[in-house]
């Protein structure tokens, strides 16, 4: 039976959807079967093609489809007749058919507001209806603890003390704890900072002193509330009159500009919207010097109405042509600065980038034992990682393996900002390949900190080193010195290299090489792994609810049936390596003995000769592909199969088939996919897409990592 939890406000403003999808997010990474309902529609005007705002910040980043909510009118029709039972029946229906399919359910109370005098009423109502735990959310932003505390206790009492499962305290003002909205910088907010013991201690005894158990302290991070240029062009209505990166681009604070250029300049900081009156081109142009000095503005807001003229925006349009968005607004500059500053902080529903870290935000700061119990492990249930839970161990992962994982493409600016990020976040220790000033130069432009943890290795500074190693290893081709010397002019073989004498533990590549760039000097220089005759990749598709592991999509064109057992023995220890468990589906265009032919046939031979190889393993085959994965097809195709409807695991008979199928998932669902991942080499290498962007190669460094960790283990058991 699901375990029902409602979360209901001790007042307005205190981020209570926020803490809803942190909330969902804790208990999707224990591998619990969540569901997520706001029974009753918060009243105000709502936007008929989104829906109510929480289930759609909820849709944009689960696979959860929480039903419509119960309109505001209804609910007050309903009540003004008398007939609040019959509402109360009609929450309990909605959310029995969620917990059908639930461990946990996550249902969001009413907001308290001056205009809806039942919030509270109905909340505690609802709390009795659906016999549920209770969660109260408030904020301690400004609040001193014995007045949070004040406001949780009068709630509670109102609930029920005996009702009362935890109080999660949002928002907690940490003195002295720097900010991103100061540094300019969006991509990634730490969670590793727990609010500190002086600040919550204090919260938890006043909180304590009436009973109740905080169960959750969530640190006040500004930069969270950053819209993005294109959100304030829309809150002001504003003419756009270039666009440039606005979609992306986020505001971490706005400046007036009003004092001569000089003396403005020293207020320009990365995200900073500058708000200008549009007759000042000084500084306008000012601003683009800033930007193109590597100090990233946000954009520039122009007041009055008043149009640049064209001879000061062509000087302005190398600055223009980096991305730099420029708006135009009839409002007064005061008046512009207050619709900017005093705009509304809710999220909206197409920012899935700000509503994925606020929810990761949020996660990490909920007590761990708290949320492990809310899961009940005495009832089975299929074993399942979906994507949030997938990235979440990535990452821990990859800190815990520690590893040093060299970048041939060292002033490439994605491949730059992925190595500040897995530095600051301990992901692994980044080498970046190539000439240091070069790099700098590319970090400055892009507007890249890298962190002491960001080695920078000159490869005229190791080059010498590398050239003896070349030659023993390529003697039986005739390499000579003068050769080797020339191959490893290119990074691509000089970090090869370095990975083939173990001075680093992993490489990552392809932001701007081809794959035949990326994987050619693997092959000829670092081998396969003990065991392995063939080396082989994966991807990991990061489907709605679960991920699964698709092998070979980008190597092996025709492999015969010793090969295809041997990919599936490969993609089941990669799939049990990062946590998914292995159930492994060997496809073809028949199920069973169905059909005849020579694929089929050697379907069937690669999988007898797995299952030989490994017995413990759950393989089977040959299985079309929706029986492998659909329960319901599986019962009529392949009934007693270990793996048909359930598979995580799946081996295509060729590349074609593999190829085709992962692009096809990938594009139709809009699904991420993670790869290729090579396996069976001796020592990691992996491929980027030229596409890619910052956070696909921060998480194919973490895979590098784990995959490196993990040889490194097999190696020192043999």
């Amino acid at each position: 039976m699901a375990k029902i939890l409602l979360m209901i406000p001790v007042n307005h403003g205190v981020g209570l959807t926020s803490v809803c999808l942190g909330v969902l997010r804790a208990l999707d990474r224990l591998g619990a079967r969540v569901g997520y309902t706001k029974p009753l529609a918060q009243p105000g005007p709502v936007d008929d093609s989104r829906g109510d705002g929480s289930s759609a910040l909820v849709r944009a980043i689960t696979a959860l489809d929480p039903p419509t909510p119960i309109t505001s009118s209804h609910v007050e029709n309903l009540l003004s007749i008398g007939e609040e039972e019959r509402l109360l029946e009609e929450v309990v229906g909605q959310i029995a058919a969620v917990a059908e399919h639930a461990d946990v359910v996550v249902v969001e109370a009413l907001v308290p507001t001056d205009k809806l005098v039942y919030s509270t009423h109905l909340n505690v109502r609802m709390a009795a209806a659906l016999d549920a735990e209770v969660v109260l959310v408030g904020s301690a932003h400004d609040g001193d603890p014995e007045m949070v505390a004040e406001k949780f206790a009068i709630l509670a009492r109102e609930c029920g003390p005996d009702r009362v499962a935890g109080c999660i305290v949002n928002r907690v003002a940490v003195p002295d704890r720097p900010s991103l909205a100061g540094s300019g910088r969006f991509f990634e907010v730490s969670h590793n900072r727990p609010v500190p013991a002086d600040v919550g201690d204090p919260l938890r005894r006043s909180l304590a002193d009436d009973g109740l158990r905080v169960v959750g302290l969530i640190p006040a991070e500004p930069a969270l509330t950053a819209p993005r240029v294109s959100d304030i062009a829309r809150d002001l209505d504003a003419e756009v009159i270039f666009e440039g990166q606005m979609a992306s681009r986020r505001v971490m604070k706005a400046q007036i500009g009003a004092m001569t250029a000089p003396h403005f300049v020293r207020y320009l900081s990365p995200g900073t919207l500058v708000i200008t009156p549009g007759d000042r081109p000084d500084l306008l142009m000012t601003t683009c010097l800033a930007e193109l000095s590597g100090n990233r503005q946000a954009g520039i807001l122009l007041t009055g109405g008043l149009r640049p003229a064209e001879e000061v925006v062509d000087l302005c349009r190398a600055a223009l042509d980096w991305g730099l968005p420029v708006l135009l607004t009839p409002l007064a500059t005061i008046e512009a600065a207050e619709r900017v500053v005093n705009g509304s902080i809710h999220c909206p529903v197409d920012d899935r980038e700000r509503i994925e870290l606020i929810t990761n935000h949020v996660a990490p700061h909920l007590d761990r034992a708290w949320i492990a119990s809310l899961v009940d492990t005495k009832v089975p249930r299929e074993s399942r990682i979906s994507p949030p839970a997938f990235r979440h161990r990535l990452i821990e992962q990859a800190r815990a393996a520690h590893m040093r994982i060299v970048l041939p493409e060292g002033h490439e600016p994605r491949t730059l900002a992925a190595a500040a990020i897995c530095a600051e976040r301990g992901i692994a220790r980044c080498v970046l390949l190539g000439d240091p000033d070069r790099i700098r130069r590319a970090a400055a432009r892009a507007s890249v900190v890298l962190p002491e943890g960001v080695e920078i290795v000159d490869p005229t500074d190791v080059l010498e080193d590398y050239v003896a190693p070349l030659v023993e290893l390529r003697k039986h081709k005739g390499v000579a010195p003068r050769i080797a010397r020339d191959e490893l002019g290119d990074t691509m073989v000089l970090g090869t290299m370095m990975l083939a004498q173990g001075d680093v533990d992993g490489l990552v590549a392809g932001a701007i090489n081809t794959t035949a760039n990326t994987v050619r000097p693997a092959l000829r220089l670092i081998k396969t792994a003990p065991g392995s005759t063939l080396v082989s990749s994966v991807f990991f598709m990061l489907l709605p609810d679960q991920v699964l592991v698709y092998g070979d999509c980008a190597v092996n064109p025709t492999p015969d049936a010793a090969q295809l057992a041997e990919i599936a023995l490969q993609s089941a220890d990669s799939a049990e390596a990062f946590g998914i468990p292995a159930r492994v589906a060997m496809l073809s265009y028949a199920t069973g003995v169905s059909s005849a032919g020579e694929g089929v046939d050697k379907v069937a031979r690669a999988t007898r000769i797995a299952q030989e190889a490994r017995p413990d393993l759950l393989i089977d085959g040959p299985l079309q592909y929706d029986a492998a994965l659909i329960p319901e097809v599986a019962r009529s195709k392949a009934p007693d199969s270990p793996v048909a409807g359930r598979a995580t695991v799946f081996v295509f008979p060729d590349l074609d088939a593999g190829n085709t199928t992962y692009k096809a998932v990938q594009r139709a669902a809009n699904v991420v996919s993670l790869g290729p991942m090579l396996q069976g080499l001796a020592r990691p290498v992996n491929d980027l897409s030229r596409g890619c962007v910052v956070e696909d190669i921060v998480y194919t460094i973490a895979l590098t990592a784990i995959q490196a960790k993990t040889s490194r283990g097999r190696s020192d058991a043999t």
